[in-house]
């Protein structure tokens, strides 16, 4: 029998937002059948498409994904936004929702620490045309 190593262990943002996924995934089972088409696929969709831009970063570098982790954060405040709608027109308990708000939290607090932690490491790009401290203007290519 051979020995395998074990697979590489995912970031914990990831982690946490797959584990966020999971209680949704349980969720949407008992949501009301009117809605679990418009509403529930839409907080679906948006779900997918964090955990899709959370993975696509893990393999980027320096501005791409610093500007990838914006997409994330818009997608995690899209999760929280339609979900929020979903509770409110009865559609998730108090406990699931509570629950699933809990670790959406935990998903942006890592996040934005991520993104701040790339904004110290990477500088500012500067836009075309704009002056340097020399005084000098800067060439269009």
């Amino acid at each position: 029998m051979q020995n395998f190593p074990p697979p590489p262990r995912a970031p914990a943002v990831l982690v946490k937002a797959r584990e966020s996924y999971s209680l949704w995934f349980k969720i949407i089972a008992d949501f009301p059948k009117i809605y679990r088409q418009n509403l529930g696929g839409k907080i679906e969709g948006y779900f997918l498409e964090l955990l899709e831009n959370i993975f696509v970063s893990l393999y980027l570098s320096g501005d791409q994904k610093l500007r990838r982790l914006v997409i994330c954060i818009s997608k995690l405040d899209g999760v929280k936004f339609f979900l929020q709608l979903a509770w409110e027109n009865k559609c998730i308990p108090n406990e699931k929702y509570t629950a699933l708000s809990a670790h959406l939290d935990e998903v942006g607090r890592m996040l934005g620490g991520w993104k701040k932690g790339l904004e110290a490491k990477t500088p500012p790009r500067q836009p075309r045309g704009e002056t340097l401290s020399c005084g000098a203007t800067k060439r269009r290519l």
